[in-house]
This record gives C-alpha cells, sequence and structure tokens, in this order.
C-alpha cells in the first residue's frame, strides 16, 4: 500500500489554513528550491522525476518547464488549470478544497522554474468552495512573504491571480483556457505556435495541471528518485483515481502509478454494487475509449491502456454493471459532448448532434437498418479532424461500445427496445 503524499493532509483540522499546512511541514519545497537550488536545477529533477501531466495528455512535465525561452527579460505567465470538466473526474476538486496550499506551493515553484512573474489560477464556475478556498490561500501566502516581491529575500517576485470561468468544458483545453482568460471567447487555437511559444497575451506561458503541480512540492523535498522509484517506468509517481458509477465506495483513491484496474474497483472501490456483475468500465473519464471485464488486469498507467484501446486520461474510473443499458449510457454522454462543443469546428458541432439524434432514435424504439454503420461512419468524419481533442474524444464512447456491444444497438433497431 503506497503511503499517502497527495492526501496526507486529508483530515488534518483547518489544513487549508496557512499556520497549520506550515505546522504540517508547509512551504518547506519553497525554500528549498528558492534559497538552494538554481531554476535550471528544480527543471532537471522534475525530468528525471519522470513526472507526466496528470491532466489527461501526460506529456513529461519538465520537458514542458524547459521548451520555455530563458531570456529573463521576457514577461512569462503560468496558469494553474483548475477546470476540471472532464465528467467523473473530482479529483482536483478534492485537492484544491481540502489541501489547496499543496497546491499553491507547487505552483510557487513552478513559476520560479520557468521565469514565470504572474501565474494565473484558472476555476471552474461550478467550485464555488474551490474559488474561496484559491482566494484565501493566496492572500495568506502574500501575507506570509511566499508570493509577491523578492520572495524570502531573493530576487524573485510572483504574483498571482485568481479567475472564475463560466462552467465550459472547452476551457479545460490550454489554448481555449488562455482565450477565456484573455475575456475572448472559450475556443482552441490552431497549433503551433505552442503556448510555451506564444502563450497567454502572446508571451511564453505554461500551463500545468492541479494534480500536477500537487506532485512538485514532494519531488522538491523527497527527490526524484523517490518519485521515479513508485508506479511504472514510463509512468511514475502517485496518482488519485477518481471511482464512481456502480460501484460500494466510490471516491478518490492515491495509489501508484499502474495499479490494475481489478485492484481500484474491487480492492479499493468494494467491487460492484449490490453483488451485480461488471459490465464495462471507462478508465480515464468519458472522453476515453471503453472496455470491459477481459480488461480488468491492465496496469491503469500511460504507456499500457493503449495497448488495449483505450487511454489513461485523466484516471477518471466510470464503472458500469450487467444493469446498464449501453445505448442509453453513451446517449447521455453524447448529449454532453453536443452540449459542450464550442461550435468552432464543423465536425464537432455538426457532428456531435448528428450523433446525439441517431442515439436518441435508437433509444426510443425508432432505429433503423444501418444505423450502426451511420454511426462508425459519423465517428470516422469527426475524429482527427478538429481543432482540439474534444473531437476524438466525442468518439470514443461511441466507436468502443459498438466495438464490445454491437448486438445491444442491433436488438435494440431490430426489437424496438432494450436487452437489459
Amino acid at each position: 500500500m503506497l503511503e499517502k503524499v497527495l492526501l496526507k493532509n486529508v483530515g488534518v483540522r483547518y489544513v487549508e489554513r496557512i499556520g497549520v499546512y506550515i505546522a504540517h511541514g508547509g512551504y518547506q519545497a519553497v525554500r528549498k528550491a528558492l534559497l538552494e537550488l538554481e531554476p535550471q536545477e528544480v527543471i532537471e529533477m522534475v525530468k528525471k522525476s519522470g513526472l507526466r501531466g496528470r491532466g489527461g495528455a501526460g506529456f513529461p512535465t519538465g520537458l514542458k518547464w524547459d521548451f520555455m525561452p530563458k531570456d529573463p527579460n521576457l514577461t512569462k505567465y503560468l496558469c494553474i488549470n483548475f477546470d476540471e470538466g472532464e465528467t467523473g473526474t473530482f479529483k482536483d476538486r478534492y485537492l484544491v478544497e481540502e489541501d489547496p496550499h499543496q497546491v499553491l506551493e507547487g505552483a510557487i515553484i513552478a513559476a520560479y522554474a520557468v521565469g514565470a512573474s504572474k501565474a494565473y489560477i484558472y476555476t471552474r464556475g461550478e467550485f464555488p468552495l474551490g474559488l474561496k478556498r484559491w482566494i484565501k490561500a493566496v492572500a495568506e501566502a502574500y501575507g506570509r512573504g511566499f508570493l509577491g516581491e523578492n520572495i524570502l529575500g531573493t530576487d524573485f517576485s510572483l504574483d498571482v491571480y485568481v479567475h472564475s470561468g463560466a462552467g465550459a468544458y472547452i476551457c479545460g483545453e490550454e489554448t481555449a483556457l488562455m482565450n477565456s482568460l484573455e475575456g475572448k471567447r472559450g475556443e482552441p487555437r490552431i497549433k503551433p505556435p505552442f503556448p510555451t511559444q506564444a502563450g497567454l497575451f502572446g508571451q511564453p506561458t505554461i500551463i500545468n495541471n492541479v494534480e500536477t503541480l500537487a506532485c512538485v512540492p514532494h519531488i522538491i523535498l523527497r527527490g526524484p528518485e523517490w518519485f521515479a522509484s513508485i508506479g511504472t517506468e514510463e509512468s511514475t509517481g502517485p496518482k488519485l483515481f477518481s471511482v464512481s458509477g456502480h460501484v460500494e465506495k466510490p471516491g478518490n483513491y492515491e495509489l501508484p502509478m499502474g495499479t490494475p484496474l481489478r485492484e481500484i474497483i474491487y480492492g479499493h472501490a468494494g467491487g460492484i454494487k449490490d453483488g451485480r456483475k461488471l459490465k464495462a468500465i471507462l478508465p480515464g473519464g468519458v472522453s476515453t475509449p471503453m472496455l470491459t471485464p477481459e480488461h480488468l488486469d491492465v496496469p491503469m498507467a500511460f504507456e499500457t491502456l493503449p495497448k488495449v484501446g483505450s487511454m489513461l486520461g485523466t484516471g477518471a474510473v466510470i464503472v458500469m454493471d450487467e444493469s446498464t443499458c449501453i445505448v442509453n449510457a453513451v446517449l447521455h454522454m453524447a448529449r454532453f459532448f453536443a452540449h459542450e462543443s464550442c461550435s468552432k469546428c464543423v465536425p464537432c458541432r455538426v457532428g456531435t448532434h448528428v450523433m446525439t439524434k441517431i442515439l436518441q432514435r435508437i433509444e426510443n424504439g425508432e432505429g433503423r437498418e444501418g444505423d450502426v454503420d451511420q454511426l462508425l461512419d459519423l465517428c470516422n468524419s469527426i475524429r482527427g479532424k478538429t481543432f482540439c481533442p474534444m473531437g476524438d474524444a466525442t468518439t470514443n464512447p461511441l466507436a468502443s461500445s459498438i466495438q464490445y456491444f454491437r448486438e445491444e444497438y442491433e436488438y435494440h433497431i431490430r426489437e424496438k427496445r432494450c436487452m437489459v
């Protein structure tokens, strides 16, 4: 069993207050980084740790930081992505509401490493408590000298601003997030240029997920070798898995990267509710391809899930039991994506609504022969043809559900009712 790292302070009374956080070892990593390490040394430690982004893409964090220009005369920005909109994911919200200073400490270290003088916390509009905790944590950090001018007597200065979004799923995508911060419509930008070249307000910008930043203080204090010793060779460190759906004990579980689905679902989440059988799993939120019970022993890691046709995503494990109508479940996912499309790309804007219309028709018992093949053709017309990954996301649960449960779709069409 992995000792609690990211969740070690959960349950500590008033740990969201800076005094309590410091009493439990908080901000020691900031002191070590700023007073004992050069910025490039911090970057090299994070690179050596193998830390990969926890927001879904899994890009190596230290490598991303190293892409930032080294020119000290440039204005550079850090964005903390707290726009947690992936259905089934609630780990970042938990971290911020329970232990905001841990994430803020990681953000300060990240800003120091890349030379950012300003940081923006982009908070999802539906998280009022998280917004409240951020505002208070930032104010307390200024009061204790961890933010502002010449932090801890060094030449490093950092100002942090808290910004609440309006609740758009697309703003979890990094370039749409920057557009929103600039007061523009939340739509993705064409890449390149990448944010490290021309990001927020046209300046070099680093964007990191909340859970990613929460890992950083522990790497600085305990060393990159310690972090790399947890998990797998290509997916290191602890990971928060948000487990929901038909399980006895839904919640956030901190486990080593590479923990098998079987252990997560049956060992930690208590197994399938009411003793029913497992039918399907979404291993990383609704934007990841569906898996079945035959995949229970697949390690939850960036390099292993693609081998069985899925991906780690955010690590949000959504469990569906034998009572689930797959067509109905995918219909709800399609509705979500159709509603959340920013409408910039025609394949996504039109395709998601056509997808929803066909699925609704099948669910209503009005399905037609050829509807299943039309849905697959629609997936091929969307996948890889949009500005951002949301286009692919809309097709993942649908295409994979047809792969594993095509007979259920055909039964709906043939018998005009659900087979469950």
